[in-house]
C-alpha cells in the first residue's frame, strides 16, 4: 500500500511496499527526496518528494478506460463550477500522458470536450516536444500543448519547501531542492531555446529567489522575446524579491485557496515574519506583477469562487481570522476575477481569444447566482453557485 498526501509531496508506504521497492536501512536519500527513519535508522514509511519514486515505480499505470473515466469525471466537475479552460500540468508517466493526449484529441474531434485544455509536459521531458518541432501554445481552440512544468522544491505542508532559514517547527531542515538550481538552469535554458513555455513550481523563499535568478540568466543568454516565464505558487517570498517579478516580466501563477487552508498552520512552520510576505497578492499587484490565478486541483478545490473568496477575504478555514489572515494582502473582487480570467489566459499565451468578454473572442462565460462585485455580497462569495456554464456558445452545464 502506498498513500500520497493530497499535496503530492509526501506519501506513506507500508512495510510490504517498502520491501517490494527494496527500501531498507541502507537505502540513501535520493537527490531531492527524504526517507523518514525511526530511531534505528530504518525507514519509517514516510517518503518525501523524490523519495516517493522509490515506491511509485511499482504502482500500476491506469489503462485507457480508466483514463477516459477520469477525464469524463473531471470535465463534469469543471463544468459544474464554471471552468471553461484549464491548464493541465500533468505529472503522469510518459506513456500515460501520451494516452491522455490522444484521448483529449479524440474527445475534441467528437465534440465532447466541454473545457478547453492546455496539456503540459514535465520539463525534464522537453525533448519529446522539441524533437517534434512543437512551440509554445501549439494546437486548437480545445487542445493545446507546448508548455512545460518543473519543480524547484517541495511543499510547506511536507516541510520540504526550500527556505533560506530553518523551519520554526524543525530547526534541522530548510527544506529540499527537488531539482538542483544548476540542473534547473540547464533545463530552462534548453527548453526556452526551442520555443517552449516554461513554468516552475517554487514555494519556499529560497526556491523562489533562485528561480528568479535562473529566469533572469536564461533570458539574457537566449535573447529578448515574449516568453512569459511563470512561477507556480510563488507562495513564500522575501520582500526584496517581489518587485523582481515585474522587473523580469515573470508571471506569478498562484492558487488563492491555499491562503485559507495553509493560514491555519503556516506560522507554526515558518513563523509570523515570513508569513507576512507569503501569499502576497496585494504586494505583487502593487508592484505591477501579472497574477495568474488557478486551483491547484486536486490539491485544492476546483471551484474558482472559493478561490476568489480566499483572495478577497483571506479568512482561514478554522474561522480564527474573520477579518483576514494578514489582511493587508487582500485584493478586490475585480482584481481576483481578472487574475482568474485574463491573467491565466495571458500566462498561457491565450489572451488573444479568451480571458475577457469581447467581440471576436471565444464565447466562454458563466452565469452566477449572486453579483459578486456588489459590496453587499462580499461575505457570500464562497456561497455563490454557477447557474450556467457556456463553452464556445454551447451550454455545457445548467443548474436545475
Amino acid at each position: 500500500m502506498f498513500i500520497r498526501r493530497y499535496d503530492g509531496h509526501m506519501g506513506v508506504a507500508n512495510s510490504a511496499a517498502l520491501k517490494l521497492a527494496g527500501v531498507t536501512k541502507d537505502t540513501k536519500d535520493p537527490p531531492g527526496g527524504v526517507i523518514e527513519r525511526d530511531a534505528t535508522g530504518a525507514p519509517a514509511g514516510v517518503l518525501k518528494d523524490n523519495a516517493m519514486s522509490l515506491v511509485e515505480r511499482f504502482v500500476p499505470e491506469p489503462d485507457d478506460d480508466e483514463i477516459r473515466e477520469a477525464v469524463r469525471a473531471a470535465l463534469s466537475a469543471a463544468a459544474e463550477v464554471g471552468v471553461t479552460s484549464a491548464q493541465d500540468l500533468d505529472g503522469s508517466a510518459p506513456e500515460t500522458r501520451r494516452k491522455l493526449f490522444r484521448i483529449y484529441q479524440q474527445l475534441a474531434r467528437d465534440g465532447k470536450l466541454t473545457c478547453r485544455l492546455d496539456l503540459r509536459w514535465p520539463i525534464a521531458q522537453y525533448r519529446e516536444l522539441a524533437n517534434a518541432g512543437v512551440n509554445a501554445d501549439f494546437g486548437t481552440d480545445f487542445v493545446r500543448i507546448g508548455g512545460l512544468k518543473g519543480y524547484m522544491d517541495g511543499s510547506l505542508g511536507s516541510s520540504t519547501a526550500k527556505m533560506f532559514d530553518a523551519y520554526a517547527s524543525d530547526a534541522k531542515t530548510t527544506g529540499v531542492f527537488v531539482t538542483e538550481p544548476g540542473d534547473m538552469r540547464s533545463l530552462v535554458r534548453a527548453a526556452d531555446a526551442v520555443g517552449l513555455n516554461v513554468c516552475v513550481h517554487a514555494i519556499g523563499d529560497r526556491a523562489n529567489a533562485e528561480l528568479l535568478d535562473i529566469f533572469e540568466t536564461v533570458a539574457k543568454q537566449n535573447g529578448a522575446r515574449d516568453r512569459r516565464f511563470r512561477v507556480e505558487h510563488a507562495q513564500h517570498l522575501r520582500p526584496a524579491d517581489i518587485p523582481r517579478f515585474k522587473q523580469l516580466g515573470v508571471i506569478a501563477s498562484m492558487q488563492p485557496f491555499h491562503v485559507a487552508d495553509d493560514g491555519r498552520w503556516a506560522e507554526g512552520r515558518i513563523g509570523a515574519k515570513r508569513c507576512a510576505s507569503s501569499y502576497a497578492y496585494r504586494a505583487l499587484l502593487d508592484a505591477g506583477v501579472v497574477l495568474a490565478f488557478g486551483s491547484d486541483w486536486p490539491v485544492a478545490p476546483l471551484d474558482p469562487l472559493v478561490g476568489i473568496d480566499a483572495a478577497v477575504n483571506r479568512r482561514t478555514l478554522d474561522g480564527k481570522h474573520p477579518k483576514g489572515w494578514f489582511p493587508e494582502q487582500r485584493i478586490t473582487v475585480a482584481e481576483a476575477v481578472r487574475a482568474y480570467t485574463h491573467g491565466s489566459a495571458f500566462g498561457a499565451f491565450q489572451d488573444a481569444d479568451r480571458g475577457t468578454i469581447a467581440a471576436g473572442k471565444l464565447a466562454d462565460f458563466v452565469l452566477l447566482s449572486r453579483d459578486i462585485f456588489a459590496d453587499s455580497e462580499r461575505d457570500k462569495i464562497a456561497d455563490t453557485k454557477v447557474l450556467l456554464t457556456v463553452t464556445g456558445g454551447k451550454v455545457v452545464f445548467e443548474r436545475k
